[in-house]
């Protein structure tokens, strides 16, 4: 059963190639952090604190398409640890029908933060039983 879970932190450093985004559990403590690339970051972050580009990002460019061919986005779920890459699926409600996209987490947090209202966020119990697992938590 996935975990409700909402953006916490976005840790962005001029040093490292790798930002970091923190997800916490709605209705408990754990937490779960996601190395991640500057330009996602940059743009969960700017959607985050309402600043709105000129021109539509790719973030932006996905969610206009999707919703103008008559989908709706209808959460995003990290659903998997494989050879310590995360994977999550953009869920994705047309004509009755529900779709999942493959998508990178923080391709699919940052579709989750575009879109108004916000998506939810879910993480696999199993993902997060991983992270406790192996980081001693």
């Amino acid at each position: 059963m996935p975990v409700a879970m909402e953006l916490t932190r976005i840790i962005i450093s001029e040093v490292n190639s790798e930002q970091v985004i923190c997800l916490k559990e709605i209705d408990g403590e754990r937490t779960f952090p996601i190395l991640i690339g500057i330009f996602e970051a940059t743009s969960i972050h700017r959607r985050v604190k309402g600043i709105q580009a000129p021109r539509p990002l790719t973030h932006d460019l996905l969610v206009n398409t999707v919703e103008m061919l008559g989908a709706e986005f209808q959460d995003v779920i990290v659903s998997s640890l494989k050879e310590h890459t995360y994977y999550a699926t953009l869920r994705v409600r047309h004509e009755g029908e529900l779709l999942e996209i493959d998508a990178r987490p923080s391709d699919a947090i940052a579709v989750a933060v575009t879109c108004d209202p916000q998506l939810p966020i879910y993480v696999s119990e199993d993902v997060l039983n991983d992270i406790v697992g192996s980081s001693g938590m």
